[in-house]
Order: structure tokens, then C-alpha cells, then sequence
């Protein structure tokens, strides 16, 4: 899903520069080759355009597919995960960690920096700070938290979603509490910002 979008987004991209030579009102991004696709008023020199952009389109059709395909399957796989990540970050944490059996052996640590492996690397090395977070950027406690206490938000979503991942892999029951539990957590993290102005502890 992630390669089509990617794909389909730099070819967009080759696109636009290639109608920008030929047409003064081209456009940008997956938008536009879907509009010269079904444009009917090109010249026939213009037909390699509509070829790469019904390429484009293709792609970004498919990813679509895939992403459906993905939210319907990942609550079958892992329920917990799907639950408190959604079912396409849990999908990718899934990916990132080699399988559900390998995430589920993970500490909470490295679930929070996954995704994040060059930077955890070029902090090794001595070269940058330690990453705060990987890929769980995207889940909106972590992202939707004050720059200051994200560290906090991040490891409190880690740490639910290493547990769903060990539920779902050795029992696979439901259980609701987790989500509830980690929306009390994020609150009174997000909380902290509001009574101080965040703390300097990350």
C-alpha cells in the first residue's frame, strides 16, 4: 500500500513537469492525472502524458484497494492492535516488526522507536539526540500531544500497544479495557501541559 502511494506520488510528480512543458495550465499531484486521463481534447503527441498518467492513477487506485483491504483484515489479525492504533498503523507496526509473533516479543521501547531505525542509529553513533518515537508519530495521542510532552505520550501509547500485541498473539480475546485505559493516560498527560506548561523530563 505504502509503495503504491509512494510510486504513484513520485511519478505525479514527473508528470507535472513533463505536461508542464507542453500545456500552461497543467496541474499537480494524483488530482491532475486523473483529469488528464479523462480529458478528451489532447493532441496525439500529448498521448504519452495520458499513458503515464493512467499509470499514475492505476497505482494510486490500487493502494486505495489495498488500504480497504488492510482495514478489513488487520481487527481479524489483531484486534487490540487495530483497536488502539487503527488498523493501518497496527498494520504497519505488524510489518516493521518482522510479523505479529516477532511484535509481540518486543519491549515497549522498541515498539515506540520503530520505524525510526536511522535515527536510533545516528544516535548510537553519537551523532543525534535519542528518537522519541518511530512510526507511533502517526497515532493521534502522540501526534495530537504538546511538543514537550510527546516523549510521555509516546511511551504511554507504546507500552498499551506492545501489550495488545502480546494479547492478541497469545490469546487473541478482546479487550476493551486497554483502549480505555490509554485514553485516561493521554489525558492526563495532555493534562500536564494545561496545569504547567510541560515538564523537561523527555
Amino acid at each position: 500500500m505504502d509503495d503504491c502511494t509512494r510510486t504513484a506520488n513520485e511519478l505525479a510528480e514527473r508528470l507535472a513537469e513533463w505536461a508542464g512543458t507542453v500545456d500552461p495550465d497543467a496541474g499537480t499531484g494524483i488530482d491532475y492525472a486523473r483529469d488528464l486521463v479523462a480529458r478528451d481534447d489532447l493532441e496525439p503527441n500529448q498521448k504519452p502524458l495520458v499513458s503515464l498518467a493512467e499509470r499514475v492513477a492505476s497505482l494510486a487506485d490500487e493502494a486505495d484497494t489495498l488500504q480497504t483491504y488492510v482495514e478489513r483484515q488487520t481487527p481479524v489479525v489483531a484486534p487490540n492492535l487495530a483497536a488502539l492504533a487503527g488498523p493501518v498503523l497496527a498494520a504497519r507496526l505488524i510489518s516493521l516488526a518482522g510479523g505479529l509473533e516477532s511484535l509481540a516479543k518486543k519491549p515497549s521501547g522498541t515498539v515506540q522507536v520503530l520505524g525510526a531505525e536511522d535515527a536510533l542509529f545516528a544516535h548510537l553513533r553519537g551523532h543525534a539526540p535519542s528518537p522519541k518515537h518511530g512510526i507511533i508519530y502517526t497515532h493521534d495521542a502522540v501526534r495530537g500531544t504538546h511538543p514537550d510532552e510527546r516523549g510521555s505520550a509516546a511511551r504511554a501509547v507504546a507500552g498499551k500497544l506492545a501489550i495488545a500485541a502480546r494479547v492478541d498473539h497469545y490469546s487473541g480475546e478482546v479487550k476493551p479495557d486497554l483502549e480505555a485505559e490509554l485514553e485516561e493516560r493521554i489525558a492526563t498527560i495532555q493534562a500536564r501541559t494545561n496545569d504547567n506548561g510541560g515538564d523537561d523530563d523527555e
